[in-house]
């Protein structure tokens, strides 16, 4: 079986591959990796393929998912756990076979997230570039101690709970929200409402999947409700956040910092190299001059631990279609 990987880059062919060996499907399987992304102007290179494999920015709604079934394509294998990039009614209507990696190494997430946490605060990205310049002065780099202080974790599924046990080893008070009740959260945190987390938190990091309820979680209206000076940390998705709200925030210095691996419009920066290039998203741009904001490039996933789940769970729900077999990874409509 032919599938075609979009938005491949070195290490998706070396993991995909290693997996595809080490699972000995080698023979019955092949990849044909494209680094563009897919959307209606490239859906044409899947001609031939029986699956399209896919990343968080790659776009599958209506239009190309019938395009890529005219093609022959029968399978979309998401190497993420969301798939809010899929039109998952039109997906079923079309009879195509959606699956993805519900879960993968929800440590590497969380400890994104405490490495943006512990840069931002004791600013050990501003101390790096100071002491490379010869500068050893302390001025404009004075933290504070975590120990004590109190996070709220929106999201309390795996990547919630993973970040949440870091943090109460840190010796920090842990609120957490989530719409299901989590009984393993119950024995590391206290569950609240969102208003009272946002109200209470010194440091609210996002954990929740992007749904049309979830778009826009944080907006001008909850960053209100936040700590005048607190830290907000995304390494979810980037629609969670009203970047515009955000931006007015930190410019009243009410959102004392922002920690970000995510972005609303990543698709056009994320994943390639723009450094000799013009940026022309201005309210990306308007971001970058805060120097209480922390962007990273959507990395929170990147270890070798968490590329080998995830190829290994891509290629196993591959075999579950390939063979017929019930896939209990299979994304359904609600």
């Amino acid at each position: 079986m032919k599938t075609a990987v979009f938005s491949a880059r070195p290490y998706d062919r070396h993991f995909l591959e290693a997996a595809n060996q080490q699972g000995g499907t080698a023979d019955a399987f092949t990849f044909e990796y494209f680094d563009v992304g897919l959307d209606l102007a490239t859906a044409t290179l899947a001609q031939d393929c029986q699956a399209v494999c896919v990343f968080v920015n790659d776009r599958l709604d209506a239009p190309v998912l019938r395009a890529l079934h005219a093609l022959g394509v029968r399978a979309v294998l998401l190497r993420c756990a969301g798939f809010n990039n899929v039109d998952i009614a039109a997906a079923e209507q079309l009879g195509l076979f959606v699956a993805r990696v519900p879960a993968y190494s929800p440590e590497a997430v969380a400890e994104h997230a405490l490495a943006l946490i512990m840069t931002l605060n004791r600013h050990t990205h501003r101390a790096y570039n100071r002491v490379r310049e010869g500068n050893f002065m302390l001025d404009g780099l004075l933290g504070r101690t975590l120990h004590g202080r109190t996070v709220g974790i929106v999201g309390t599924g795996k990547i919630g709970l993973a970040t949440a046990r870091i943090m109460k080893g840190m010796g920090c008070t842990v609120l957490g929200f989530d719409p299901y009740r989590s009984p393993a959260f119950a024995e590391i945190g206290e569950a609240v409402a969102l208003d009272e987390l946002l109200t209470r938190s010194d440091i609210v990091s996002l954990h929740c999947p992007l749904t049309p309820d979830t778009h826009h979680l944080i907006n001008e209206e909850s960053l209100g409700r936040m700590k005048p000076g607190a830290m907000l940390v995304n390494t979810s998705r980037g629609g969670l956040v009203n970047t515009d709200a955000v931006v007015r925030a930190l410019k009243s210095r009410h959102l004392g910092h922002l920690a970000i691996d995510v972005y609303e419009q990543e698709s056009a920066l994320f994943f390639q190299d723009l450094s000799g290039e013009i940026i022309d998203d201005d309210l990306f741009q308007r971001l970058m001059t805060f120097p209480n904001v922390l962007v990273t490039g959507h990395q929170g996933f990147f270890t070798v631990e968490a590329l080998q789940e995830i190829c290994s769970i891509t290629l196993g729900n591959l075999s579950d279609f390939a063979n017929g077999v019930e896939c209990t990874n299979t994304v359904t409509a609600a």
